[in-house]
């Protein structure tokens, strides 16, 4: 018996214990499976889609043969599996298309043949542009790195003050994407203002001389810093 008259939790831990982490595909390499394991959960909320992704990794996830019913339009158009919803009706009543709750829901990712395409795109539009304005990219992206290196270095040291018995972690992989691909975006509205300023012809940054003066402020600030320094130590 795994538990007595009266005890509804068990104590002790499983009797048998698992060597080696369960694989889907040690013995399955068939098309589904890998392209199971390719599937991007999106468009879900959060616990929707710790749910799915375990039926993934689990060999417990039933792809559909046929489009099922929508709950809210009647209509055969639900095309993914375990969704009581469409999309359109999903983005109407704005809730998960899966549990029908209002919940934040999960923004697809983009995949590494996209983020790849997207590097090839700035690079071709960073050549194309002049190298004052390329100076002036560099000294954006540039700037971003010090703000991200002085908000990990915040986050250290706010993380080292912490207790120990705090039983609250939270949970940073999913704002780190989220900050990565806002970044990325950034970058991008940042190149397409630079080419539409080069388009129109004029060579003078007004759309840009907020960032211009507090880099070059920045640059000559760090310069004195390192020079004080020098000089205090000798």
């Amino acid at each position: 018996m795994s538990t007595r008259k009266g005890e509804s939790t068990r104590k002790r831990p499983q009797k048998y214990q698992n060597t080696r982490a369960f694989k889907n595909d040690l013995h399955d390499k068939t098309v589904q499976t890998k392209a199971l394991n390719n599937l991007q959960i999106s468009n879900v909320c959060k616990r929707c889609k710790s749910i799915l992704d375990w039926r993934i990794k689990y060999k417990k996830f039933k792809p559909l043969k046929a489009p099922a019913t929508c709950t809210k339009c009647s209509q055969k158009c639900v095309k993914h599996a375990y969704h009581m919803m469409c999309k359109p009706c999903a983005d109407k009543f704005e809730v998960c298309p899966k549990c029908g709750k209002k919940e934040e829901l999960v923004e697809p990712q983009p995949t590494p043949e996209e983020l790849l395409k997207l590097d090839q795109e700035m690079q071709a539009m960073l050549k194309s542009l002049p190298e004052r304005k390329r100076r002036t990219f560099l000294r954006f992206v540039e700037k971003g790195k010090k703000k991200e290196r002085k908000k990990n270095k915040d986050n250290n040291d706010g993380g080292n003050t912490q207790t120990s018995d705090s039983k609250d972690v939270p949970v940073e992989d999913e704002d780190e994407d989220n900050d990565a691909k806002k970044g990325t975006q950034d970058l991008m509205a940042f190149l397409q203002r630079l080419k539409l300023s080069c388009k129109d012809g004029s060579d003078d940054f007004d759309d840009f001389d907020d960032f211009g003066s507090s880099d070059s402020d920045n640059f000559g600030s760090d310069e004195d810093e390192d020079g004080d320094e020098d000089e205090d130590e000798k």
